[in-house]
């Protein structure tokens, strides 16, 4: 078996290991090894390899995922008049023709409000986002599939990795819990992690919307750093010194 193949196997393996973990909350290394017909070192190390990306947190025995701490219906009433700023600054940035891609979110959902009546292509994981456009008439909408995360109106998985390496967007919009002062992207649920690695991917352009709350934020695992996006939106009291930073790095940042 070549090194390549060997590669995909174990990260195909992988994704269905999270899979599982998202079904069922939690998972034991004897019943992973057998559903997937792999020896319990094997799966040892994909949990491992798994944990030390944030993806999931090692337990005795297996692996587990944390529920989400605050669910959307929370979180949308927080900074709600800043997100606004912000998603009406992002606005601005899309043009008629665009192939946008809309990331999971409260701000995004707020963005997606803005992009009604445009001649565009959305695409997104995000229910907030596919309930304020499915109804309109001008945009296409194109919704990516996968495990439903009910708690905060996302599409998350496998599938959605997989349909994300099919496309090609002109600008990703991508939400996030915080920008560390290095200028690190964070996000606080691992599942969603690799959606949004898979986003910037499939991007020729990659715009972060961060209200100034975001800044440093609640983010504890990595995303990207700030030399793969090319733009921030915010608003006033964005923290300077980390805005310095982003635009030492070459990042667009943009304040509502």
């Amino acid at each position: 078996m070549t090194a390549t193949l060997a590669g995909m196997l174990t990260a195909t393996r992988q994704a269905r290991i999270l899979d599982s973990l998202r079904a069922d909350g939690e998972v034991t290394v004897e019943h992973l090894a057998d559903r997937f017909g792999v020896s319990l070192s094997t799966i040892r190390r994909d949990l491992n390899s798994l944990g030390a990306e944030g993806l999931l947190r090692r337990v005795r025995g297996g692996g587990s995922i944390e529920p989400d701490r605050e669910p959307f219906s929370a979180v949308e009433h927080k900074h709600r008049d800043d997100k606004q700023q912000v998603a009406e600054r992002a606005s601005e940035l899309v043009s008629e023709g665009d192939v946008v891609l809309v990331d999971i979110g409260t701000t995004t959902a707020l963005f997606a409000r803005q992009l009604r009546r445009r001649r565009i292509t959305v695409i997104t994981s995000s229910l907030a986002v596919i309930d304020q456009l499915r109804d309109d008439d001008a945009v296409e909408l194109i919704v990516l599939g996968g495990a439903v995360r009910k708690n905060y109106k996302s599409m998350v998985g496998a599938l959605t990795e997989q349909a994300l390496a099919q496309i090609r967007a002109t600008t990703c919009f991508l939400g996030t819990s915080g920008i560390r002062s290095d200028g690190t992207v964070t996000d606080t649920t691992g599942m969603e992690v690799p959606i949004k690695r898979a986003m910037i991917e499939s991007s020729r352009r990659v715009v972060v919307l961060a209200d100034a709350s975001k800044f440093p934020g609640v983010g504890i695992l990595s995303v990207c750093g700030a030399e793969q996006i090319d733009g921030v939106v915010t608003n006033g009291g964005a923290d300077p010194a980390t805005l310095g930073v982003l635009r030492d790095a070459g990042v667009e940042v943009m304040q509502a």
